[in-house]
């Protein structure tokens, strides 16, 4: 794998041992072109999406595996867990806060080119759509959503 990686990304055996490697965010990350707390941002942001799906009841984004899909079909292991009903609102509020925050920043978004933040944010976190060749104004764009997450998490770490 680390050869792999060594090969697909052009990086040092040292460097092809850099977790971040293994997503789209985290080569974002790696290459310089998002800071250390917007990372930071865009994977709790990931983490709550999933936890909103799992809760609701929906399939995965991005199943990772051959078991991923057959559990997405209704194939394998179709039985859904009750979820704890203040745990589930619970959940639902911590994504509906991120997805406002995303429209806001939508709203205010710097420059009027190219695709909406939240878009952005969604496709590098919740699907792995490669940014690598993305234009200037949509990394600007990815930045200006992952800064409104870096407010919002930010904001509950300090509350909390």
């Amino acid at each position: 794998m680390l050869q792999a990686r060594q090969r697909h990304y052009g990086v040092t055996a040292k460097q092809a041992k850099d977790k971040r490697l293994g997503t789209a965010l985290g080569r974002l990350a790696f290459s310089g072109k998002i800071a250390a707390d917007q990372y930071a941002a865009g994977d709790m942001y990931g983490e709550i999406m999933a936890r909103n799906r799992a809760v609701m009841g929906l399939p995965m984004d991005q199943p990772r595996s051959v078991t991923g899909l057959l559990i997405n079909e209704g194939i394998f292991g179709g039985s859904t867990p009750d979820h704890d009903p203040a745990l589930v609102e619970k959940v639902r509020r911590r994504a509906a806060a991120a997805m406002m925050m995303l429209r806001t920043a939508d709203a205010d978004a710097p420059g009027a080119v190219d695709r909406k933040p939240s878009t952005l944010v969604h496709a590098v976190v919740c699907h792995e759509v490669e940014a690598a060749t993305w234009s200037a104004a949509d990394i600007i764009n990815l930045g200006h959503g992952l800064d409104a997450l870096v407010r919002l998490f930010g904001d509950r770490r300090d509350s909390s």
